[in-house]
């Protein structure tokens, strides 16, 4: 069945690192668009970054932009969000995201996993 594993969520201090995996299975995961999506409380979930399935292509948020880089290794079938000079509005669930278009839309959610930003 599809799976979408994230992990390398925790709590850092404002101004780390912190890398996020999503371990992908199921599905043709080299012919998806992936995506990191997050949620904090109260707020609507956001797209945070999307990398197009050959890895050609990325576009972020405009929060996150030089601070965020999106990855995929199609042969490991992961997709990673790197995230360095972290804020404490950064704290949110993360998600990964596939979609993929064939006279209809395929969507795949992880579950996500925590990331906190806080001294």
């Amino acid at each position: 069945q599809v799976q979408l594993v994230e992990s390398g969520g925790g709590l850092v201090q404002p101004g780390g690192s912190l890398r996020l995996s999503c371990a992908a299975s199921g599905f043709t995961f080299s012919s998806y668009t992936m995506s990191w999506y997050r949620q904090a409380p109260g707020k609507e979930r956001e797209l945070v970054a999307r990398i197009t399935s050959a890895g050609g292509s990325t576009n972020y948020a405009d929060s996150v932009k030089g601070r965020f880089t999106i990855s995929r290794d199609n042969a490991k079938k992961m997709v990673y969000l790197q995230m360095n000079s972290l804020k404490p509005e950064d704290t949110a669930v993360y998600y990964c995201n596939a979609r993929y278009y064939s006279y209809q839309w395929y969507v795949y959610w992880g579950q996500g996993t925590q990331v906190t930003v806080s001294s």
